[in-house]
């Protein structure tokens, strides 16, 4: 069929013989999914990482090949970022033109500047249990550490109270990723409302991820209800489908983007061409964005109703706000790592095991990102139920090794 992409040639990753002093052991070579997904790129539905695959390629193509063609790529880019840039990115986010703004190599980057300006040994920062957990990652880098609230239960994100009743002398900052990575939960405009009234208070800092903004029914930054303590990160790999580029930064009140700027590495300027195809994807987002959610909304219900259909596995989340959620695999009793594994190396679908998002319960679940042609989920359909019936019958897939690798989305 036209757009389907062929299941790639399984691999023998299996038990090898190997020779070790004077005995002789099994060894399996441990697997790494995404080693493996690259090699087969062109075959496989790339369901794991949150990517947007919907965006047309008239988009951004026509820029990039005229950047290509005028020889840009040749020069230092503006430092502070191509011209007319940040005031795209400020409209997108409907705030003034004169916001304080680090434009930077994809969001991480900015996060990993302010996180290690702002805090300090001893600090203690709020945030959610799962998570997307790089940001954990660099708090604890500035020698702060991150108090995690379990939320892994209705209704499943968090609240006023919650981060109220977790508040010490220590606490420094509220982690608030909105809409969540990877639950795919929202907060509604009063609920952002509560957690900044909270923030404001308690004299707290307000880091709001909101790089899923864009797929939920309705959003509210938290710097409308305290501009003077919050950070705001945004991100285009998502919305305009260029996390191969890697462009994203921060905007936020001038002081706290001027000692994020202290960490700020990247003094040449960030990818010429990451720039010039976020102002085309920018400039044009309103006129092709819709449809790249309804998409996206359709290919949940689809599996939404997969799920349904299926005993002992749940969606804790739906709808997601975002365009990731997670499947609980809990009750069928089969590891999130294996069956990543098997439909992967089995069917082509690349999903991600949940020991990336949490260290609590990652051993539940698997996150499914659906910002895919519908082809995609059309395989993801027919492969899920198989693989897992596979596993519960435990016929011969071996447990997975793969560990949770760090810094990936």
């Amino acid at each position: 069929m036209k757009g389907r992409r062929a299941a790639p040639v399984r691999r023998d990753y299996g038990a090898r013989r190997s020779s070790w002093g004077r005995g002789v052991r099994l060894t399996e070579p441990t697997f790494d999914p995404f080693l493996y997904a690259h090699e087969h790129r062109r075959e496989v539905a790339w369901l794991s990482q949150n990517t947007n695959h919907l965006v047309p390629p008239e988009v951004v193509q026509p820029a990039l090949i005229a950047a290509i063609r005028d020889r840009l790529y040749e020069g230092y880019p503006l430092a502070s970022g191509q011209i007319g840039l940040k005031e795209l990115v400020l409209a997108d986010l409907g705030l003034p033109s004169t916001t304080a703004t680090i434009i930077s190599a994809g969001a991480t980057e900015a996060l990993y500047m302010a996180l290690r300006a702002l805090l300090h040994a001893g600090d203690v920062v709020l945030a959610s249990d799962p998570s997307y957990l790089i940001i954990h990652k660099f708090i604890q880098l500035a020698g702060a550490t991150t108090r995690e609230l379990d939320i892994y239960a209705p209704p499943y994100k968090l609240t006023a109270g919650s981060l109220s009743e977790a508040i010490t002398p220590h606490t420094r900052m509220i982690l608030l990723i909105d809409p969540l990575n990877p639950l795919g939960s929202g907060y509604s405009k009063d609920e952002v409302r509560a957690i900044a009234e909270v923030a404001h208070d308690h004299r707290l800092l307000l880091l709001n991820d909101v790089t899923y903004r864009d797929f939920a029914d309705s959003h509210t930054l938290a710097r409308t209800f305290y501009p003077e303590r919050t950070l705001t990160a945004w991100s285009v790999s998502k919305n305009c489908g260029l996390a191969g580029l890697r462009l994203g930064g921060m905007v936020g009140p001038d002081d706290l983007i001027k000692e994020a700027l202290r960490y700020n590495t990247n003094d040449l300027g960030v990818n010429v061409l990451a720039q010039v195809a976020a102002a085309a994807g920018l400039s044009t987002k309103s006129q092709w964005f819709a449809a790249v959610r309804a998409t996206t909304r359709a290919n949940q219900e689809r599996i939404r109703d997969l799920v349904q259909s299926l005993p002992e596995v749940t969606l804790p989340v739906f709808p997601s706000q975002a365009n990731m959620f997670v499947i609980d695999l809990a009750a069928a009793g089969v590891a999130p790592a294996d069956l990543q594994r098997e439909l992967l190396l089995t069917h082509g679908v690349f999903v991600r095991a949940g020991n990336y998002l949490s260290a609590t319960h990652g051993g539940r679940f698997v996150r499914v990102s659906f910002s895919n042609p519908p082809a995609d989920i059309d395989r993801f359909l027919q492969a899920f139920p198989v693989a897992l019936k596979k596993l519960r019958k435990n016929e011969g897939v071996a447990p997975s090794s793969a560990p949770a690798a760090a810094g990936r989305a």
